[in-house]
């Protein structure tokens, strides 16, 4: 249960202001909040939650314990390189009305985001695939309604700040992980 609910608030956190997240508040911003935006985009988390989960599973099952904390260490790394690196857009720049091209989008944002990454890292890392993307499509799905709901609190400065000082976190994390794997600290 610890999976569920560590996973749950690392993707809160790592997924606050993300692209995904700042598409979807700039179409609300440009279009209205229409209801299929938000089944879109909570249909969407759900499915890369899943996916990042099987593919937990399926690591898990291949990985030696050892090789299991230095798989989530890199998870850590690349969801805290992802956070300090990648930008979010302010909102779209040819928004259409078509929910199956916002489909396509949001898929492809979310395949390779921070949130997907802590969700394969800490399902590997916790040996607990299924609780992990649980509590990923769950946290995924708070931040679509978030965004779907009040797009305009995307706006604000501090998300930046707050992406990059968690990126820090995760990466000092990673770090920590893998001294203590090789026995360095």
């Amino acid at each position: 249960m610890s999976a569920f609910y560590l996973t749950w608030i690392a993707v809160l956190l790592a997924g606050f202001g993300s692209r995904d997240q700042a598409t979807v508040a700039g179409l609300v911003l440009r279009q209205g909040a229409r209801p299929g935006v938000l089944l879109v985009a909570l249909a969407c988390a759900v499915v890369t939650a899943g996916l990042a989960g099987w593919a937990a599973s399926l690591l898990l099952a291949t990985l030696p314990p050892p090789a299991r904390a230095v798989f989530a260490g890199l998870a850590l790394a690349l969801a805290g390189g992802e956070l300090l690196l990648m930008v979010a857009r302010r909102s779209p720049r040819e928004p259409t009305n078509s929910l199956g091209a916002l489909m396509l989008v949001l898929f492809a944002q979310e395949l390779t985001d921070a949130a997907r990454f802590l969700v394969l890292g800490l399902g590997v890392g916790l040996a607990a695939p299924i609780a992990a993307a649980a509590g990923g499509a769950l946290g995924g799905g708070v931040l679509a309604g978030l965004a779907w709901g009040a797009p305009q609190v995307l706006e604000w400065r501090m998300v930046r700040w707050a992406r990059r000082v968690f990126g820090g976190g995760l990466l000092l994390a990673a770090i920590i992980l893998f001294l203590r794997e090789f026995s360095l600290v």
